[in-house]
């Protein structure tokens, strides 16, 4: 019996943003962080692809989809090694190395019960002081979030 290597590949997409090099066990976390489970285009994603970076990574393809600048500041809260891959007519046209930013204003809440963006309708804000680690400090109560 011969030995195939069989091989099962993910369609590409004509248009929108290829999400890689996300570390396997952060899939679930970039899907959330991205409210992709409400988006109505065709989004694929795999996981445990082998990866030479991270030993094992994951991939979402996002069709008609292109990240402006506070959603891929989202994604490297979560991920900060990840790439987009713009596609246009199935080719890759541009690559992007997502980057932690200095602030972080209405994505993270902060983990202080008495701080006051948890109490009244106040937009939480955070100064980034570890990019590598992603720690934040509340630039109201000034408490640190991991």
């Amino acid at each position: 019996m011969e030995n195939e290597n069989k091989e099962l590949k993910v369609s590409a997409i004509k248009e929108g943003t290829v999400i890689d090099h996300i570390p396997a066990d952060k899939l679930f976390n970039v899907i959330n962080i991205l409210n992709l489970d409400n988006i109505d285009t065709l989004i694929t994603f795999g996981t445990n692809l082998e990866s030479k970076q991270h030993g094992k990574k994951a991939i979402i393809k996002i069709a008609n989809k292109c990240f402006k600048g506070d959603e891929i500041n989202k994604i490297a809260l979560v991920t900060p090694d990840a790439k987009l891959n713009v596609i246009k007519d199935y080719k890759v046209v541009e690559k992007k190395q997502v980057v932690v930013p200095d602030t972080i204003e209405g994505i993270v809440k902060c983990v202080n019960p008495k701080c006051i963006t948890n109490h009244e309708e106040v937009k939480t804000k955070f100064t980034v002081i570890d990019k590598k680690d992603i720690k934040l400090k509340c630039h109201y109560c000034e408490k640190i979030t991991v």
